[in-house]
């Protein structure tokens, strides 16, 4: 697995929850339905977690022509930011 425009971390993303859950995330231009059953981020490294104020998640999206990646994504005051993405 590698990064997926490192210079993308921090951007702004679109993101469609459901229950609290993200469903659809639209990152540089393009929509991604959720296709896998998403992390909390938090769960991964609690401790650092609540240090750094750290609230979001990590999942698989599908786009329409069918290709994948992986997101990890966090909320921030102004909505949400990739962290980053992986192919």
């Amino acid at each position: 697995m590698s990064l997926l425009h490192p210079a993308q971390a921090g951007s702004s993303v679109a993101v469609w929850l459901v229950e609290g859950i993200p469903s659809r995330l639209v990152h540089a231009g393009r929509r991604y339905r959720v296709t896998d059953t998403p992390t909390r981020l938090e769960e991964d490294n609690p401790d650092l977690a609540h240090r750094i104020g750290l609230r979001g998640w990590r999942f698989q999206g599908t786009d329409e022509s069918g290709e994948s990646h992986m997101f990890d994504i966090r909320a921030t005051d102004d909505g949400w930011r990739l962290v980053r993405a992986y192919d």
